[in-house]
């Protein structure tokens, strides 16, 4: 193809960049003034420090690298996923799933002295009902 249909689309494809982070950037200042300084007592901001904001929180909890579709936040795809639990024997399944029955993926939490499955050792806590093992 023609060099200048590629210029012409690298400059549409920048211009449309701007203009969402414009947008995204606007939108969240809009947010943080109204609701911060009221709830919080915080201060206002202006359009800068938002987009600062934003940039922040990409590089804070998303990394740096640009994340494609279709992959996980490790980096797989899944697909392959899909691929390891149709390999999966019936008994490596159910140990699969009773992980993640818990909630948090096998960290369910404080569920009192007895635990989750009823005994003073179950996985949801320490016993004699004390957090941390009573080392507070």
């Amino acid at each position: 193809m023609r060099r200048g249909f590629w210029i012409a689309r690298g400059v549409k494809f920048l211009v449309i960049v701007a203009v969402v982070l414009g947008v995204v950037s606007f939108v969240v200042m809009s947010l943080w003034n109204r609701l911060v300084p009221s709830l919080f007592g915080g201060p206002m901001i202006d359009y800068w420090e938002a987009l600062g904001l934003l940039v922040l929180a990409r590089l804070l909890f998303g990394g740096l690298r640009p994340h494609g579709h279709g992959h996980g936040r490790w980096g797989h795809s899944w697909h392959h996923s899909r691929e390891r639990w149709e390999q999966m024997t019936p008994e490596e399944r159910e140990r699969f799933r009773s992980r993640f029955r818990g909630g948090r993926c096998g960290f369910g939490g404080w569920h009192g002295p007895e635990g989750r499955d009823g005994s003073p050792e179950g996985r949801g806590g320490p016993a004699g009902g004390e957090k941390n093992g009573g080392n507070a």
